[in-house]
């Protein structure tokens, strides 16, 4: 393709006047490496599945390497969206899976380095990715995602580099609005065949919000050691230690009035979070001239007390109700085995891979109240905001096994793909706070999913792909706690079970520029909603069906003078495909999923200057309205469209690299509403995002 590079600057800056950038030129990469959905190394252009990947230029492109939201905003199909709340974590969703989350992330499945960072029952926390020595995060959505298991949306793999060559060490540090900052300090290389890469940090931040301050520590060691020339061993270990305010959703009304307010039980009960997770993991590979196998176990350490605007009145209503303050103690740990075989058959190339997987958890839960005193008004005879009596003691357990088999046959124009997996997953509860009745008992889903693909490479340059897989997805332990009659437990909430179709197109045009195009549709069947949401405490039910239709774009491209732009487009229709009744009242078929955008578009434009090391972007993000709760009836949050802009130095001074940043985001000073909280039963579903902020940073790296 000859590319007009002033023209097309020109057009892309009055089409699109709030373009990004995230990405430094020299570091575009049309054809990246990845391992999602085959479990082999692969080119994602010859992959058939909608799959992207985050490189580390993108990665810490003039960011605080703090929200994966700072990277994965470049992806369709993918919302991140950062509450502004730490205490619940980002709120992601894949083609409208995982919206509904009240915290954290669930309908997608997270890895790091090959270890799970989601729990056995889908639930999942992506904070604890270390960002700061992230090499790539991979983002696969659709069919060929169901063989990962249960989770409908899609995968997110995060992967950090093995420890090489020389040794070096860097530092760096990082300051902006809303007294925000953060300090990081690695060391990598390679001694005596033993490859190191060691991380630590500390973040900290008062929030743009009233009442959301927040502290991060995280550390992380990566170890590799090759035993033979065909083996390799690969040793994982992080922690995660947080200490964060929520500021919880906000009314309509108080958010109009003031986008950092926060409503008064929060700051009656002291609403906040605390975290305190580790984790290891083991992997060990070895080759078999073509063949391979991959076995790893890995275990870990999860507490978290929290305490929610529950209020006494609530609290006394019924011996059921389980407190305002939820503490627990988790261990968890897992084990997996796969062999993957290379064979040639039928002037072709097959690849075979059969894997099983089991994994476990177990949870010390404990509930209390979250006051003590005899008044009915915190502060009046009512100390709010403490751990009050027990209300609440077990143990909780989940565990799955799974078995899965996949299959690619790649000759020279076509490939066919296909895979089976087998799921099983076991919830048990066992009561020890009988004074309010026995809530002991157990329940499990099982279910054996299917996906195929194929894929004709029309020309060199064209390839056009389709896939359809059936999905599952179970209730969490979240979504279980509360969802039965009372607001006990419930044994009757089924898993929603979904059929996925996509077809597209990936191309290069010319040697600059990558097109990918998928269309998609998913019918769900016993779709998991909110039923009611106050709080912090969410209620679940099975709707009733679902569809789910769209497309996804994107456009990389590389342009003479610099230059280098990225475009991501997504066009989701997600709706109710049958009137149910809830908390809510009659959800009329047609009515629109909430926490759902129905469109949003990244754009970016970066340029850099080779000999002085500078450069500089504009970015831009644009999402149409969010419906709040499944009647579209209360007030939406409206359509937005910031722009964002960065400028940097990165120079090389013999041994030692300095890179530094400023870069300042939503310019036009811009009030809306970041994130929502789903169907909230006191109509307090916004999160506001912050107005105009800056960042500036500075980092250092030495290599001896």
């Amino acid at each position: 393709m000859r590319h007009t590079p002033k023209r097309l600057a020109v057009i892309l800056a009055a089409t699109f006047p709030c373009l990004a950038v995230a990405a430094e030129p020299a570091a575009l990469t049309l054809d990246s490496v990845v391992v999602s959905g085959s479990r082999v190394e692969h080119n994602s252009f010859d992959l058939p599945a909608a799959v992207d990947v985050v490189d580390a230029a993108r990665l810490g492109a003039d960011q605080a390497r703090v929200n994966a939201s700072e990277a994965l905003v470049a992806v369709p199909g993918i919302t991140v969206q950062n509450r502004q709340n730490y205490a619940q974590d980002l709120q992601i969703s894949s083609r409208g899976f995982g919206a509904r989350s009240a915290f954290g992330v669930r309908g997608i499945r997270l890895m790091a380095d090959g270890i799970p960072a989601s729990m056995p029952d889908g639930q999942g926390q992506a904070a604890t990715f270390n960002l700061d020595r992230a090499a790539r995060i991979e983002v696969l959505r659709g069919p060929m995602a169901v063989v990962y298991g249960n989770h409908a949306g899609g995968v997110i793999q995060m992967f950090t580099p093995d420890g090489k060559g020389a040794p070096s060490v860097e530092g760096g540090f990082v300051a902006g609005s809303n007294n925000t900052w953060k300090t990081d300090v690695s060391a990598q290389g390679e001694v005596g065949g033993l490859g190191y890469v060691i991380d630590a940090s500390h973040f900290a931040t008062d929030g743009y919000r009233d009442h959301s301050k927040a502290e991060r520590d995280q550390t992380m060691v990566k170890l590799t050691y090759k035993p033979s020339q065909d083996g390799k061993l690969t040793f994982v270990a992080n922690t995660f230690k947080q200490d964060a305010d929520d500021p919880q959703g906000q009314s309509w009304a108080g958010y109009l009035a003031n986008p950092r307010s926060v409503s008064q039980p929060t700051l009656d009960y002291n609403t906040r979070k605390s975290i305190d997770h580790m984790q290891s993991g083991l992997t060990y590979e070895h080759r078999f001239g073509d063949h391979s196998m991959v076995l790893s176990a890995y275990a870990g350490q999860r507490s978290t007390i929290q305490f929610q605007s529950i209020p006494k009145s609530t609290q006394t209503s019924s011996v059921k109700q389980s407190g305002g303050v939820i503490d627990f103690d988790r261990d968890f740990a897992g084990t997996s085995a796969r062999w993957v075989g290379r064979f040639q058959l039928a002037g072709g190339k097959l690849t075979t891979t059969v894997g099983v997987e089991y994994e476990q958890s177990s949870d010390d839960r404990r509930g209390y109240n979250n006051y003590v005193g005899s008044g009915t008004v915190c502060g009046v005879n009512l100390s709010c905001g403490v751990i009050g009596t027990l209300r609440r003691n077990e143990r909780d357990r989940v565990n799955s096994f799974d078995q899965y088999a996949q299959a690619e046959w790649q000759g020279e124009r076509w490939t066919f793909s296909g895979g089976v997996r087998h799921s099983k997953l076991s919830f048990n509860v066992d009561d020890a706070y009988l004074s309010n009745g026995n809530d002991g008992g157990s329940v499990s889903y099982d279910k054996t999913t299917p996906t195929v693909a194929a894929m004709f490479r029309l020309t060199p340059t064209v390839n056009l792909y389709a896939s359809a897989a059936q999905g599952f997805e179970a209730p969490t332990f979240n979504e279980l706690f509360y969802s039965g009659v009372g607001g006990t437990f419930s044994y009757t909430l089924k898993p929603s079970t979904s059929t996925h179709y996509e077809t597209g197109l990936k191309a290069f045009v010319g040697s600059d520029s990558r097109v990918d195009v998928a269309v998609f549709q998913i019918e769900t069947a016993d779709e998991l909603v909110v039923d009611s949401s106050v709080g912090g405490r969410t209620i679940y039910r099975n709707a009733g069906q679902t569809m789910r239709r769209g497309i996804e774009a994107a456009v990389d491209s590389r342009w003479a003078g610099n230059f280098t732009s990225r475009l991501a487009y997504t066009l989701l229709d997600a709706r109710y495909d049958q009137t149910f009744s809830s908390s809510s009242g009659v959800i009329a078929a047609g009515n629109r999923l909430p926490g759902v955008a129905a469109q949003s578009l990244f754009g970016e434009l970066a340029w850099k200057h080779p000999a002085s090391g500078f450069h500089a972007a504009v970015e831009g993000i644009a999402r149409s309205k969010v419906y709040v709760e499944d009647t579209n009836a209360k007030q939406a949050a409206p359509a937005y469209a910031i722009a964002n802009l960065r400028f940097g130095v990165d120079r090389q001074y013999g041994q030692l690299n300095l890179r530094t940043f400023v870069r300042f985001d939503n310019i036009f000073d811009r009030q809306y509403v970041g994130s929502v909280i789903v169907g909230d039963g006191n109509n307090r579903f916004y999160e506001a995002a912050p107005g105009r902020t800056w960042l500036a940073g500075v980092s250092a790296r030495y290599t001896f």
